[in-house]
């Protein structure tokens, strides 16, 4: 209750303020405003979602010229040409983002600058927008027969769409669909792996990025009641960017924070400075960068993290979550065929990592593939899961060839996996870690997310994946940070996580490296009553007491090459196995 005061606080100031501050100051706040809707949407974007855009200022842009246009050219209702403006930006967003987010690294944000830039020259040079020149005489909004014509009149639907907007996106983020875009950070080879379609992920965030920025637009064309070029240029798309930066790039809450704290800065510095140097010019661009600079070093996650430690500590949910189970799979019958490699070979340029490897794993045993460091073990289990798909060979699941298919699609027919160096999202809880691992078993989308319309579900994937977390030993540390958690916790987590899909085979690769003792016995527990349920398993590991007092069946590797096959007892006699591990049989 006592954290939320401040937010309390902070709206009953929002709506006494065009009843106690002067015009100029409503003005400013109007700004502020719009400007957040848009950090809002980068928020998402490039915090949550990891992808950089200097471009979402022509996203504005899209949604004011396509009202002034419609409004003065055409006589078109204002409320319709927003509806008209989301439609044009959905499809620039969609075909932009086909392009553009194909490409990673630093390409991406020069991709972003590029098409900013291009936008802002159409918008500049296509005649019937009015050139440079712009487009005036935008007819004012109007709602039950009011119209908003001046500041104060625009200010609460200014604010009521800034609020509305961080609900819906506080909303999304607790969610499968939330869980599964802040994947997107941890890795698209995780997150493909878990089922979820990062392509797909990455659209939807910059969709809606897109959409929240053009609604930012509508609502300038109608305030100013006059556009042109110059607030769609790439420098206002830095800005934006710089906002959102400054606030909290990972909080929503700090895209108001940098909105206000750079508008108000800039207003500041454009009135002192001329009179501190006796001279007019843009001075407030040198002190502004110099400005963002310190605040970046200081407090790199933005200010808005700084102002949580200050808040009272939020209370930790406690009651584990309760729901009916999900459905699950049929699990095939004891002996069924899961997996069978033939003849796989995985080149890297002229390096083989696997050479003519050959296994086959079924329904209720356990297969070991074990060897020496750089046998080629982890490259196969890529190869097997589609994570980094086979040169050469046959690879089938379920009597089908996975030679076409990508990763979530293996994932969706029942294979699961954790990894050798552990991929878990350390600011996340142990539980919503966990949660991931069950994205395939839900259906429901962002915008249901957005709208609180799918608790029902969400209820019941947390409740498996708190099952789950029971199942392997750490129900204590369920409302944990993953990253707070010792590294052989954390690999037992990551199957928590595998099992959360309800796999009918589950790939594990050294799960029991950095465990105690007594950790391993359960883990070696665990397994084997996943394997008398049916499941079956294929194991990466290098403790060979681990391994051979659970494996049905090992598979020796050594230079990426099979030297070995058989029961355990026969494989530790095998003098190509004595060979690769001990130098000789003697």
């Amino acid at each position: 209750m006592r954290r939320q005061l401040p937010l309390a606080v902070f709206i009953a100031l929002l709506a006494a303020g065009p009843l106690l501050l002067p015009e100029f100051s409503i003005t400013l706040l109007n700004y502020i405003g719009l400007y957040a809707i848009v950090a809002v949407g980068l928020v998402l974007l490039t915090g949550v979602g990891g992808l950089t855009s200097f471009g979402q200022a022509a996203f504005v842009g899209i949604g004011a010229y396509t009202t002034a246009w419609m409004t003065t050219a055409h006589g078109v209702s204002p409320w319709l040409t927003l509806s008209i403006g989301l439609v044009v930006t959905a499809a620039v967003a969609l075909f932009l983002g086909f392009i553009t987010l194909r490409m990673g690294g630093h390409y991406l944000p020069l991709g972003t600058i590029a098409w900013g830039i291009s936008l802002y020259f159409l918008f500049g040079n296509v005649e019937f927008l009015g050139g440079h020149t712009g487009i005036t005489g935008i007819p004012p909004v109007s709602l039950f027969g009011w119209e908003m014509k001046s500041g104060r009149d625009f200010y609460y639907l200014i604010w009521l769409v800034v609020l509305l907007a961080i609900l819906a996106l506080r909303n999304l983020l607790d969610s499968r669909e939330g869980r599964a875009i802040r994947a997107l950070k941890g890795g698209a080879v995780m997150a493909e792996a878990m089922g979820i379609n990062t392509p797909r992920a990455k659209i939807v965030i910059f969709l809606i990025a897109a959409l929240l920025a053009s609604i930012s637009g509508w609502l300038y064309a109608h305030l100013q009641r006059f556009v042109n070029p110059t607030p769609f240029s790439l420098t206002q798309g830095i800005e934006y960017l710089f906002m959102a930066v400054v606030g909290g790039i990972g909080h929503v809450w700090g895209a108001v924070l940098g909105a206000g704290l750079i508008t108000v800065l800039k207003q500041w510095l454009q009135d002192w400075l001329p009179q501190i140097l006796g001279q007019s010019g843009n001075f407030e661009i040198i002190v502004f960068g110099v400005a963002v600079v310190l605040i970046l070093q200081k407090a790199r996650d933005g200010l808005w993290p700084v102002i949580l430690r200050l808040l009272p500590a939020p209370s930790r949910q406690r009651a584990v979550p309760q729901a009916p189970a999900l459905d699950r799979r049929p699990a095939p019958p004891a002996g069924t065929l899961l997996l069978e490699a033939n003849g796989v070979t995985k080149r890297f340029g002229g390096l083989v990592a696997n050479n003519n490897m050959s296994l086959t794993v079924r329904a209720g045993e356990v297969m070991a593939l074990i060897g020496p460091n750089g046998a080629g073990k982890s490259t196969m289990f890529n190869c097997i899961s589609a994570v980094d798909p086979a040169s050469e060979g046959k690879i089938a699941f379920l009597g089908a060839s996975t030679a076409s298919l990508a990763a979530r699609d293996i994932a969706s027919r029942g294979m699961s996996r954790t990894f050798q160096h552990v991929r878990l999202l350390g600011q996340m809880s142990v539980l919503e870690n966990v949660a991931i691992g069950a994205h395939l078993r839900g259906s429901r989308g962002a915008l249901a997310a957005a709208l609180r319309l799918d608790r029902a579900e969400e209820q019941r994937l947390l409740a498996e994946a708190a099952r789950q977390i029971e199942r392997v030993g750490l129900a204590e540390h369920m409302f944990d940070a993953a990253g707070s958690l010792a590294l052989g916790q954390q690999r037992i987590v990551e199957i928590a996580r595998a099992l959360c899909s309800d796999p009918c085979l589950l790939l594990l690769d050294e799960p029991a490296a950095g465990l105690r003792y007594r950790e391993k016995q359960a883990l070696a527990e665990l397994l084997r009553r996943l394997r008398g349920e049916g499941m079956g398993i294929l194991l990466v590991e290098h403790d060979m007491d681990f391994v051979m007092g659970l494996a049905d069946r090992v598979v020796v590797m050594e230079f990426g090459e099979k030297i070995a096959e058989g029961a355990p007892e026969a494989v530790q006699r095998d003098p190509k196995v004595l060979e690769a591990y001990l130098g000789g049989v003697e």
